[in-house]
């Protein structure tokens, strides 16, 4: 495969965060144009050195890109799935560059995780298969799924404490690749149809989301099998998952517009919703300081929740629509894909000592 590098298009836009208190499946089709072509010579977008109060940017990824997930690398660029060409994308933040590397004919990545090996790997629908790229030499190799799961609909992905990848697939399966070995393993879900988000706690231990399913699902590594664990809030579509540092299980609930939390060591589960009159809660991560992200297309917005004092606070987005359908970030940042305006958005704001 190819890459290309391009400048990021257009100026970034850094603004002052405001802040205040208080359809089921995988719509994500590859639409929208396909222009490659630099449209402005703005100089490229720089990275604040410090900041004193939450600050919004964004930043340009090529027209058709369609971003879907992002991972924000240690190395301080992002890695996106750009869903709507079938590639592979990274940001430098720090001079606005993209590089873009194309995943096969047929390609519409979803998913993205960088592996203990450095690498990012991607969860494909389009190629039915995981994909890992080599980050120094753009190499892509590709891990087909078992023939018995020929249409999975994959979604997401995480590594395990033995350094195992798990992922889902939203047609009532889950599996596992092991990348020393390169065999893929696939699992029918026990309540077929919906998993979706997925996370690993410190301890190792593996939990999904089932959107469809209304729950989320423990998954052992040992021997494959996922135990249903269901909300409090029924046909609540349980979308995706985030652990903290302490393990407990985070989700966001796409039907109910709330925020929810699993502790495994009580069994028990809280609840919140989110500010606003309708809001729909996408996705969900949880910061350094053991904060909730979420997506809420409701309110076009982010919303922080901090689980101390239960309040939250609203970052709303500079693009309208953003429709934000992944989260990640690294220290005083979270980055988040907007797939509706194919750009990349951070908001950067201080940790708490």
């Amino acid at each position: 495969m190819t890459s290309r590098v391009l400048t990021v298009v257009g100026l970034a836009l850094l603004l002052p965060a405001a802040c205040s208190s208080g359809d089921g499946g995988d719509e994500d089709p590859a639409g929208g144009s396909d222009d490659r072509t630099p449209s402005s010579t703005s100089p490229p977008p720089s990275t604040p050195t410090s900041v004193s109060a939450p600050q919004i940017q964004e930043y340009d990824v090529p027209a058709g890109s369609r971003p879907h997930d992002v991972w924000a690398a240690d190395d301080g660029t992002v890695w996106y799935t750009a869903q709507g060409s079938g590639e592979l994308g990274r940001l430098d933040p720090s001079t606005g560059e993209v590089i873009e590397i194309p995943l096969g004919d047929g390609s519409r990545p979803h998913g993205v995780v960088v592996g203990p090996d450095g690498a990012p790997w991607i969860t494909d629908g389009g190629l039915n298969a995981i994909v890992r790229v080599d980050p120094a030499t753009s190499e892509v190799e590709v891990f087909p799924l078992p023939d018995s799961h020929p249409d999975a609909n994959l979604n997401t992905a995480t590594f395990d404490g033995d350094e195992v990848l798990w992922f889902t697939g939203q047609n009532g399966m889950y599996g596992r690749v092991d990348p020393e070995l390169g065999q893929v393993e696939a699992f029918d879900a026990p309540r077929g149809a919906g998993p979706y988000g997925i996370t690993t706690t410190p301890d190792g231990s593996v939990y999904y989301a089932s959107l469809a399913g209304n729950h989320i699902a423990r998954v052992d590594t040992t021997t494959g099998e996922a135990t249903p664990i269901d909300p409090p809030t029924p046909d609540q579509g349980t979308r995706r998952v985030w652990t903290d540092s302490g393990g407990r299980v985070w989700s966001s609930q796409w039907n109910a517009g709330q925020v929810a939390v699993y502790d495994a060591s009580t069994g028990e589960w809280e609840e919140w919703r989110l500010p606003g009159g309708q809001p729909q809660a996408y996705a969900v991560y949880v910061d350094e300081d053991d904060r909730a992200w979420l997506s809420d297309f409701g309110a076009n917005a982010l919303v922080r929740f901090d689980p101390d004092t239960e309040e939250f606070a609203t970052f709303p987005l500079p693009s309208d629509p953003g429709e934000v359908r992944q989260l990640h970030g690294r220290a005083g940042e979270v980055w988040a894909p907007e797939s509706a305006a194919d750009k990349l958005v951070v908001v950067r704001t201080p940790t708490r000592s």
